[in-house]
């Protein structure tokens, strides 16, 4: 009788257990859709504008990532419950000679211009935002807020006064670096290694102006050094707008645990990405890395093509990516990262920057229409509303206050 009685019992509690989990699963959508109505969502890097700048990129239609491999547009913006969006000013690295670096201000005037254009032409369903509180505005009035960041500090070249320049323009936050050194400071990938031993003189002085002016300073792509070197002389919080752990992922692009406590003393924020190669070590592909090491040596000055070339170098890409498709790495993953930025930092100390047209894009959340996906993986792992609000938005707008905060008291 007992054992009849515990195998009902069994029985009942599996069942009553399978009926939670299913109306769980049935619920999940209801429940991000409701949070991403109450809370501010944003997205602190994207490279839409290498899509538009010297293009006709339509971002009032929905594209099909599938077809043209694009991966942010309003429409999709709505569907994934977007609200604000960095756009990512990018220009490549290249010589640091007069000429070339103004040419390289030339390319992110231009850039600015171009995104500025985008939006005015689109201001049914977006606007510019330049303050931290201008995307809760936007958002109350029904659009998308967009920011602009600027990717590589090498249009800075070494004219300190060029940082209040593109702050006036609208541009909050400079990643100080990209792939390669430059007059600011090393690279966490540039293949000749350190040139400064970190920040250079002139980087210096660039991380006090940019405290001053209300810039705020991002600390993806630089070296290790150069990050530790940041931390000591920045006066207010930091962030990485899209950078993932490298105990989870050993490359040089992430940020060590010890990084990770050092954002968290510095009251600073990083941003976890959507690229595949930062979230898991990929799998050895021989033959995808020879085609696409010969395609981005044919198209190393991007930024610099013309529409004709770009469209060219997207086609040819296309092409690439259906030969050798790349295994993706998952939401799950991504959200592993967050989890362990969450362990050693804290829960203050983590957000989203997914990194789309410029390499983002997982399983599950391939593009921005799918972002809600990221919600959804948080909601099973037991975050809650409020910790899901930090995570979307939350902890990256505390930075950004903190930075106009000070940049307020010195102007």
């Amino acid at each position: 009788m007992k054992l009849h009685f515990l195998l009902l019992c069994s029985i009942s509690s599996f069942y009553l257990f399978s009926c939670s989990a299913s109306r769980s699963d049935e619920n999940l959508m209801e429940m991000a859709d409701e949070i991403h109505s109450k809370i501010l969502s944003i997205d602190t890097h994207t490279d839409v504008p290498l899509r538009f700048t010297n293009s006709s990129f339509d971002l009032s239609v929905r594209h099909n990532p599938g077809e043209d491999g694009s991966k942010v547009d309003f429409p999709r913006m709505k569907e994934g419950g977007l609200d604000a969006v960095f756009f990512a000013a990018f220009v490549a690295q290249g010589p640091r000679t007069p000429e070339a670096n103004e040419k390289a201000k030339q390319t992110i005037l231009k850039t600015i211009d171009s995104i500025k254009a985008v939006v005015n032409r689109n201001n049914n369903v977006a606007e510019l935002a330049f303050s931290s509180d201008d995307a809760y505005q936007i958002k109350n009035k029904g659009k998308h807020a967009v920011y602009i960041g600027m990717e590589n500090g090498y249009p800075v070249g070494n004219d300190l006064s060029l940082i209040q320049t593109y702050f006036d323009l609208g541009v909050r936050y400079i990643t100080l670096c990209h792939t390669a050194n430059n007059d600011i400071c090393d690279s966490s990938l540039d293949l000749n290694g350190e040139e400064h031993r970190g920040l250079s003189d002139f980087g210096k002085q660039v991380i006090a102006e940019m405290n001053r002016v209300g810039m705020t300073i991002d600390i993806s792509h630089v070296s290790d050094k150069a990050f530790y070197d940041v931390i000591e002389f920045t006066k207010v919080p930091v962030l990485a707008s899209h950078s993932c752990a490298r105990t989870l992922c050993d490359n040089p692009r992430n940020l060590t645990d010890d990084m990770l406590k050092k954002i968290a003393g510095n009251n600073g924020v990083v941003q976890i990405c959507l690229f595949t190669n930062y979230l898991k070590t990929p799998e050895p592909n021989l033959e995808r890395d020879s085609v696409l090491k010969l395609w981005r040596e044919k198209y190393s000055y991007f930024d610099q093509l013309t529409a004709e070339e770009r469209k060219l170098a997207r086609a040819e890409r296309m092409e690439i990516e259906k030969k050798f498709p790349k295994k993706l790495a998952t939401v799950s993953d991504m959200v592993d990262h967050i989890d362990h930025v969450v362990k050693v930092a804290g829960i203050d100390h983590v957000g989203i920057g997914s990194d789309f047209d410029g390499g983002g894009g997982v399983e599950g959340c391939f593009d921005v229409s799918e972002m809600k996906n990221i919600t959804i993986e948080l909601l099973k792992r037991g975050y809650s509303e409020n910790e899901i609000e930090k995570i979307w938005g939350g902890n990256f707008m505390r930075v950004f206050k903190e930075v106009e905060k000070y940049s307020s008291k010195l102007n």
